[in-house]
């Protein structure tokens, strides 16, 4: 939900509250005022009546008008405390029962008690009270209108600066040579904003480029004295001929710094992937990658009488063609490696997928540990451990999703090239 429309609401709401209770409280009191109104014209007109009684030694004649009319009937017994109130009474002007406000009182006259009765017609108070809440109502809904228009317009004038900073920052990658540079804002929120993602980023660059050059440095570095001390093993090898037990040594070391420089290197290319040193903008046909890798593995899969299921459709993606090659690698790799002598492989690749599965008989693997650096169900002197650490990176960083479920006895990992639709 966007900030303006939570506004919105809140402010819209309690705006109807306000009215809505105000409203109610200002129809009870103008109701109050012009009864009361109605009460005092009643009470004059009862002194009135009570004077010329005074006076004639008789009641008045009845007097009718269309908002008020007086009935003197003989009386039986007299009032003792008259008050107004609110009734319903025949207007014989308008030949209908109207709501009224009543006085009834006993006077005495020519020796006779009489009682008065005077009607004061409701209907023009009700009349104004029902167009001065039509008013207020239609008030209100001007006042909800104007103020949404102007808010609207004006919250996105003011906000349209954070816009800006916000699309600068989404199109800002670490890669480019220069830092995040944000104007000066009028509003001292929004350039408190600006100011602290300036300082930030600028940090942020600065670590990137000093972990690039490290990165870059430690790949020359390193793999420097390990190409010699592989070389140096390889001379001594041939040195070493009939010497059974040097020879073991020899390729001991050879192996381990085989295994070196692969750890050495799978480490440097997740340094890489994390920092997103990649760019995916290379339009890569990943049906023929799949293919030459299988090609290239041809020896190896008769060597262990796999047969390979595949089904390709022609897919081309804009991704990176070295990533790429490393992603099927490593699945191919794990794939073949784990699946059982004369046992079966099964590839599929789509437009939206690519899956691998084979059988295994060990069980389904442990999915919260699967992905993480140096976990290997089993310890392999050929394996650093990384290959699907790798793999994952890959995808977090192209976007895909990766899955791997089991079923049947069969472990299938899977690539969603569109994760939304998995």
């Amino acid at each position: 939900m966007k900030l303006f429309t939570k506004y919105n609401r809140v402010n819209i709401t309690t705006t109807i509250i306000t009215f809505l209770v105000g409203s109610i409280a200002f129809y009870f009191v103008l109701d109050y005022v012009l009864t009361s109104q109605l009460d005092r014209g009643l009470q004059v007109e009862q002194t009135e009546i009570t004077d010329f009684v005074k006076e004639h030694n008789r009641p008045p004649d009845a007097l009718t008008t269309k908002h008020q009319w007086t009935e003197i009937s003989p009386a039986a017994e007299p009032i003792a405390h008259p008050k107004p109130h609110t009734t319903e009474a025949f207007n014989q002007l308008e030949k209908e029962v109207e709501p009224v406000r009543q006085l009834a009182f006993t006077i005495q006259a020519g020796g006779k008690l009489f009682k008065a009765v005077v009607n004061q017609s409701k209907t023009e108070t009700e009349d104004l009270l029902q167009m001065i809440i039509f008013v207020i109502i239609l008030m209100i809904a001007l006042i909800l209108l104007s103020n949404y228009l102007i808010n609207r317009k004006l919250v996105t004038a003011l906000w349209k600066p954070f816009y800006t900073t916000i699309a600068t920052i989404k199109d800002y990658k670490l890669s480019e040579k220069r830092a995040l540079q944000l104007p000066h804002e009028k509003l001292d929120e929004l350039d408190l904003l600006n100011t602290s993602l300036n300082t930030m980023t600028e940090r942020i660059h600065q670590d990137y480029l000093a972990l690039k050059t490290f990165t870059e440095n430690a790949s020359h570095e390193m793999q420097t004295p390990l190409a010699v001390i592989r070389s140096k093993v390889e001379s001594l090898l041939q040195y070493a001929e009939g010497k059974e037990m040097v020879v073991q040594q020899l390729m001991t070391i050879e192996d381990a710094t085989l295994k070196l420089s692969r750890l050495h290197q799978s480490l440097l290319l997740l340094t890489k992937l994390e920092n997103r040193q990649f760019e995916l903008s290379e339009s890569v046909d990943l049906t023929y990658i799949l293919k030459t890798k299988l090609d290239e593995r041809e020896s190896l899969i008769n060597a262990r009488e796999l047969i390979v299921d595949t089904t390709a459709d022609q897919v081309t993606l804009s991704f990176h063609q070295h990533l790429a090659e490393i992603m099927i690698n490593n699945l191919l790799n794990n794939v073949i490696r784990y699946t059982p002598l004369r046992g079966t492989v099964y590839i599929k690749l789509h437009s939206d997928a690519l899956s691998i599965k084979n059988y295994a008989s060990d069980g389904p693997l442990n999915t919260e540990r699967l992905f993480q650096r140096f976990y290997k169900e089993e310890q392999s002197a050929e394996s650093t451990g990384l290959g699907l650490a790798i793999v994952k990176e890959i995808c977090l960083l192209a976007g895909f999703g990766i899955q791997y479920r089991y079923a049947n006895h069969e472990h299938e990992f899977i690539i969603h090239f569109k994760p939304e639709q998995k």
